[in-house]
C-alpha cells in the first residue's frame, strides 16, 4: 500500500509539473513578470498623485476615455500641461512605465508627444513619437513611426533605460534604444506634448498609463 502511495503521489507531481510548465492558460503567482503598480485610465479624472506643470485648463480636456492635451508651441524647459507624477524608486527594482499615444496629421517640425523623465525638477529624457524634417519617427533611436497610434514603454533598471514602442498597440514591443539616466534624485515622470502649431488645434490623446514592477 505505501508503494501505491509513493506511485500515486510522484504521478500527481508530475501531472502538475507538466501542466504549471505547458499550459499556458494558467498563470502561475511566483512565476509573473509583472505587477501593475500604478493605473490610470482617464474615466472621469485624472487620478490622485498627478500634478500640472504649466497647466493651460483650456487646453486639456477628459473624453472617451482618454486624456487630450492640445500641443501648444514651446518646448521641454517651456511645456504646458504636462501631467507630472513621482517615479518609483529606482533602487527597489525593475520596473517599465507606458502609456499609449494617438496623434494624427501633424504638420510642424518637431511636434511630439509621449514620456519625459524628470530629475531634480530639470527633463532629462524623453521617449516620444515626433515629426522630424517631414518624417514621423520614435525618439529616442529615430526608428519610423507611421501609424497614428502608438504604444510606448520605458523600461527601468537603476540607472538603465530602455525605450521601446509597439505600433497600433499591437504585437511585440520593439526597441528603439539604450542608455542610461542621471543618478537618482527627485525622479519623476510625466506624459506630455509641444512643438505645436500656434494657429492650429492639434490634440493629442493618452490612455492607458501604467507603471509594472518587473520581475524579470
Amino acid at each position: 500500500m505505501r508503494n501505491v502511495r509513493t506511485t500515486m503521489s510522484i504521478f500527481v507531481s508530475l501531472v502538475y509539473g507538466i501542466v504549471g510548465f505547458s499550459c499556458p492558460g494558467i498563470a502561475w503567482a511566483e512565476t509573473a513578470p509583472e505587477t501593475i503598480l500604478f493605473e490610470d485610465r482617464f474615466d472621469g479624472k485624472p487620478t490622485d498623485g498627478w500634478t500640472w506643470l504649466r497647466e493651460n485648463p483650456d487646453a486639456w480636456r477628459l473624453r472617451d476615455g482618454a486624456l487630450e492635451i492640445r500641443l501648444e508651441p514651446g518646448n521641454a524647459n517651456t511645456v504646458k500641461n504636462a501631467l507630472v507624477r513621482t517615479a518609483p524608486d529606482r533602487g527597489q527594482g525593475k520596473y517599465a512605465i507606458e502609456v499609449t499615444v494617438t496623434m494624427v496629421h501633424l504638420t510642424q517640425q518637431y511636434e511630439q508627444a509621449g514620456i519625459t523623465w524628470y530629475t531634480d525638477g530639470k527633463p532629462v529624457f524623453k521617449l516620444v513619437k515626433e515629426l522630424v524634417d517631414g518624417q514621423l519617427i520614435i525618439i529616442p533611436g529615430r526608428p519610423p513611426m507611421d501609424a497614428h497610434t502608438v504604444q510606448l514603454r520605458l523600461k527601468v533598471d537603476g540607472r538603465q533605460w530602455t525605450a521601446q514602442y509597439r505600433p497600433n498597440a499591437e504585437g511585440e514591443f520593439l526597441t528603439a534604444a539604450e542608455g542610461q539616466l542621471p543618478p537618482a534624485g527627485k525622479d519623476q515622470v510625466s506624459i506630455q506634448g509641444y512643438h505645436g502649431p500656434p494657429d492650429t488645434e492639434r490634440w493629442v490623446r493618452f490612455q492607458n498609463f501604467r507603471i509594472l514592477r518587473l520581475d524579470r
